[in-house]
């Protein structure tokens, strides 16, 4: 009979929740949870270094927990970028397969994130650049979910993009997640259309209004509420924006709205500086394919202190052909299975799919 654990784990308590991990990794302690998962920091004995550990609750309890618990190990074995959290382990304690009931990523430890250092203190100009700068050098990957929340910072404001195994999700699966809707793009909550790496650019421009103006650029209380947010500023959509919706029931909708102007940016906020207003108008359009791009972002005059084409490669390819692919749990939970006992620390990028 074979044993449920593998051997060489520990079984520890925290909060309720049970953690059995690898003995290397000990001085457990609760940093962290949501919805879908929780965060212990620990210490990894191999290294001496300071890690955090995301167990994710109960990953294959549907079809889409388990969808997205691929999705998330995916895009954090693929992504090599200075701005984005890496992966440094994944394992599972369950012996086999048929076993496979849970699993663990292990991460760099952050001990603060952009939402807790701006309720402490307003950023000064200089900070606000080299943040955003190094937030646009992470938008390699498309949805990753941002907010401040998200992005983690030390002491060296060095900037780390944390947390999107959120990412592609629709609104009906972002029950609980009313702070994540101030920051999503209108395609998004709205179901408008197939969206692009430009969604992230919507909300790093909603990232960057708040940490100038230290207030949430749309507050929404609700999906519609947040829609009337963001027409005040930008406008009712163009005839044009309106055909690209693939939805008649959107169309039909926004087509029902009162007309409004877009607003003057500069009278909107006239205290900021020209060029961040001109970025800001830039990456907040309605329209995904007039918006700017993360990479014409970072050419914008806003970022010339920091702008540097060599260090700023584009990644290779993300293969996220698995997204059109209608498989049961279990072919989910058979392939995070496969991912998990193919990974090497050394080059995460080697995948099993």
């Amino acid at each position: 009979m074979s044993k449920l654990f593998k051997a060489g784990f520990n079984r520890i308590e925290i909060q309720k929740t049970t953690w059995d991990v690898p003995e290397r990794y000990t001085a457990l302690r609760a940093v962290g949870s949501g919805a879908y998962g929780t965060v212990c920091s620990a210490i990894d004995q191999q290294t001496k270094e300071k890690v955090a550990i995301k167990k994710l609750y109960r990953p294959f309890q549907s079809l889409i927990h388990a969808k997205r618990a691929y999705r998330e190990l995916r895009l954090l074995r693929h992504i090599q970028n200075d701005n984005v959290i890496c992966l440094l382990d994944v394992f599972t304690p369950d012996s086999s397969l048929e076993k496979f009931q849970t699993f663990y990523m292990v991460m760099p430890f952050v001990a603060q994130d952009l939402g807790h250092i701006m309720k402490k203190r307003r950023l000064t100009e200089r900070i606000i650049t080299y943040l955003f700068y190094q937030l646009l050098r992470g938008l390699k990957v498309c949805c990753l979910d941002l907010k401040p929340g998200n992005l983690a910072v030390n002491e060296n404001c060095e900037l780390k993009i944390l947390d999107f195994g959120l990412a592609r999700q629709t609104e009906s699966e972002m029950t609980g997640y009313v702070v994540t809707r101030w920051y999503r793009a209108p395609e998004v909550i709205f179901n408008w259309m197939h969206y692009s790496q430009t969604v992230d650019v919507w909300s790093a421009a909603c990232i960057l209004a708040e940490m100038i103006t230290g207030h949430v650029l749309f507050p929404g209380h609700d999906s519609i509420d947040q829609l009337k947010k963001i027409l005040r500023l930008t406008g009712t959509p163009q005839p044009s924006l309106v055909q690209k919706m693939q939805s008649k029931d959107a169309q039909s909708y926004v087509q029902g709205l009162p007309v409004q102007k877009k607003k003057n940016f500069r009278d909107v906020f006239p205290s900021m500086d020209e060029n961040a207003v001109d970025l800001l108008e830039g990456m907040l359009l309605l329209d995904p394919e007039t918006r700017l791009t993360a990479k014409q972002g970072l050419s914008h005059p806003y970022l010339a202190e920091y702008h540097d084409p060599e260090s700023e490669p584009d990644s290779d390819p993300y293969d996220d052909s698995f997204e059109s692919l209608e498989l049961a749990v279990g072919e989910w939970k058979s392939l995070i299975h496969m991912e998990i006992m193919t990974f090497d620390p050394a080059n995460p990028r080697n995948t099993a799919m």
